[in-house]
């Protein structure tokens, strides 16, 4: 019924403001979720387990970080059928973001622009919605960054904050150093800045997981306007830095496939489907260096089956959803679900 109703409320929802939309879209997502309605109307998943990192995910489609920030509709979000859902951006302090406007729709291009800013209530309120949730059965990422006032010597001070925080919650943990919307950030995937990072979180992990007896795997995302030397030395680095899993990619700052449009002059990541094929490509190139011993989640320009297919035969081992959903809604789970 969902797949039916769900071109109508896009429609709808595209002529108001995007990020009006945004918020309207998720407190009716939690109001359906509260009073039974989104259970009577949405169909369950096809079931395809996949295990990566000693994680049982129940099918190979999730939820990008950026869509839920304050991890406040986590059910409602699982009801849709995702396998894994993964919240934040949090920071360990909350912050507003950047100003507005800063969420731009490009539906020719069937892509978004934003520039968000890391727009969170915080680690510790993000957490407190995190353990509200208690009917999705699936996996929960906790994706982390640091705060915009943090200078970037001091980065990995606020990951680590966050890190510690999120453990005893998460099923997984992302270190988000590649959006293009807080100064500086995409500078901590150099390989000295990375490989430093990896230490961080690693002794942190290391030392978290004897106290706690709980192992929890953590990944690092990363841009797709890497040049291949940057791919080929951070696959050492990541390979050295004993990182669990790698989410390949984040948003770019290209705009070489909307020139012309409107909105092509706003700053801020492009996501959707001019990026399909560059994250596609970013996936096959940390394959070829990572193989299996570092399992790849695909994101970027997934619209059908066919582009989740392309990314699992690029290496990927899951995906992601993010504008791809917007655009299409729930059936798109369900169609890469059957698919895969």
């Amino acid at each position: 019924m969902l797949d039916l109703l769900y071109p109508l409320a896009r429609t709808l929802l595209f002529r108001i403001d995007a990020e009006k939309a945004h918020h309207l879209s998720m407190t009716g997502l939690r109001a359906a979720q509260k009073s039974g309605l989104l259970e009577m109307l949405a169909s369950a998943p096809a079931s395809k387990p996949i295990s990566i990192c000693g994680l049982n995910f129940p099918n190979p489609v999730g939820l990008a970080a950026g869509l839920d920030k304050e991890a406040n509709t986590i059910d409602a979000l699982g009801t849709l059928g995702f396998g894994h859902i993964e919240v934040g951006t949090l920071t360990p302090k909350a912050q507003e973001g950047n100003e507005q406007p800063r969420l731009f729709r490009l539906p020719e291009h069937q892509a978004l622009i934003n520039r968000m800013g890391f727009n969170n209530p915080g680690i510790d309120q993000g957490l407190a919605n995190v353990r509200s949730s208690n009917q999705f059965q699936g996996i929960v990422g906790i994706n982390i960054g640091k705060n915009k006032i943090t200078p970037n010597e001091r980065a990995n001070d606020d990951y680590a904050i966050a890190f510690e925080k999120a453990y005893p919650w998460a099923d997984y943990i992302t270190a988000n150093f590649s959006s293009p919307n807080t100064p500086g950030l995409r500078d901590l995937q150099s390989e000295e800045s990375a490989s430093k990072l990896l230490l961080t979180l690693k002794s942190l992990q290391q030392r978290l997981c004897k106290e706690t007896g709980r192992y929890v795997p953590f990944a690092l995302k990363v841009a797709p306007d890497l040049s291949d030397a940057q791919i080929q030395g951070l696959s050492q680095v990541f390979f050295d830095g004993g990182l669990d899993f790698l989410i390949a990619t984040n948003t770019t700052i290209s705009r070489e496939k909307i020139q012309g449009h409107r909105n092509s002059q706003e700053t801020g990541g492009l996501s959707g489907a001019p990026l399909t094929d560059r994250a596609t490509e970013v996936i096959a190139m940390f394959h070829q260096h990572l193989g299996q011993e570092i399992p790849i989640i695909g994101a970027g320009g997934i619209f059908s089956a066919s582009d989740a297919l392309k990314k699992k035969q690029a290496g990927a081992s899951l995906v992601q959803l993010y504008t791809g959903f917007i655009y299409r809604g729930p059936s798109l789970i369900h169609e890469i679900i059957r698919a895969w």
